[in-house]
């Protein structure tokens, strides 16, 4: 019984290293950000994600709406993010916008 135990321990782990090992085309993509970093993660990941989508996804002539509302949310939250007393505020904002353009940018096919 340990020997039938082991060969299925073993080809459990060895589909949890194929299934792990897969590469994944557009989560944890390496994007240099365009602009300064905001300095609140939630927004700084957002804003990597969403300039990965639309750099590899959208097509050319859609760009640059994107790309300027992505220029305004980041003039806006760099300006929120330098007062302490709206920092806090902003970590639910750039959560709240980051579900919205998910759901936006599924046309695209933009996973983020």
């Amino acid at each position: 019984m340990s020997r039938s135990l082991l060969l299925t321990l073993c080809l459990v782990l060895a589909l949890l290293v194929f299934a792990c090992s897969r590469p994944d085309t557009n989560r944890n993509t390496a994007v240099t950000l365009s602009g300064e970093p905001i300095g609140v993660p939630e927004c700084d990941n957002f804003l990597n994600a969403y300039e990965t989508c639309i750099t590899s996804k959208v097509p050319e002539g859609g760009r640059p709406q994107f790309q300027t509302t992505m220029t305004t949310w980041r003039s806006n939250w760099k300006q929120l993010a330098a007062n302490p007393q709206t920092k806090p505020g902003l970590v639910q904002a750039c959560k709240d916008q980051h579900e919205r353009a998910r759901t936006q940018m599924r046309a695209y096919g933009c996973t983020f």
